[in-house]
């Protein structure tokens, strides 16, 4: 069944190059579109979407302050910031903010919707880039390391997430199956004690579960 889908983007363009792709037997049901969002918190308990794709500079409201409301009010709805900056305090107040992924616009249609689905479906969302922007900030911030238990084999996929490796990335690095890839992942959360990749990949890396060099 297709899920849920809102878009708050101002530029016109490119809303409507999304509005399209979202409409091509996408996995996502587009029900709602709009040039920003200050009426998010009304836009989500009307339509009742599962994911949001949030710019973060647009007019009003700004997308920080708009994942932050919808986050506050429906921390269920996964939100991920759809944006062309890649610095580090836009970063990380969306990180802080609730943000459930960080994508660059620049990022392929094919690979966009691939992410989202593997969001969806438990995964961590973020661009190579931003994930290297990440380590660089809790290379400087980490906490002391805790023993998890993990495996060798877990450890290699968790730190290929961490990467911002996909899950078809994950299974041909490791030679074997998606279905395997999840449920070594299923394993890693429930060792970790988190719910989704997003909260594996931030505790791995503020406790050194894993090497990033």
């Amino acid at each position: 069944m297709a899920q849920r889908l809102v878009i708050f983007e101002d530029n016109e363009r490119l809303r409507q190059t999304l509005e399209l792709l979202f409409d091509q037997n996408s996995g996502f049901q587009l029900v709602g579109s709009y040039p920003h969002c200050d009426d998010a918190k009304n836009v989500m308990n009307k339509l009742n979407p599962e994911l949001v794709i949030m710019d973060i500079d647009m007019p009003g409201v700004g997308g920080i302050k708009g994942v932050k409301t919808i986050k506050s009010a429906y921390p269920e709805i996964k939100v991920v910031m759809y944006t062309v900056f890649d610095d580090d305090n836009r970063i990380f107040d969306c990180i802080c903010a609730g943000a459930d992924g960080y994508i660059l616009k620049n990022t392929e249609p094919e690979k966009l919707l691939q992410m989202l689905k593997e969001l969806m479906n438990g995964g961590a969302m973020m661009s190579p880039f931003v994930a290297q922007k990440v380590f660089e900030h809790f290379r400087k911030t980490t906490q002391p390391a805790e023993e998890f238990n993990l495996t060798t084999r877990e450890k290699e996929i968790l730190k290929l997430l961490v990467n911002g490796s996909t899950y078809k990335m994950i299974a041909a690095t490791c030679y074997i199956s998606v279905d395997t890839v999840k449920k070594h992942l299923k394993n890693i959360y429930h060792k970790l004690h988190v719910s989704c990749g997003t909260e594996a990949v931030a505790k791995a890396i503020r406790q050194k579960i894993i090497n990033l060099g």
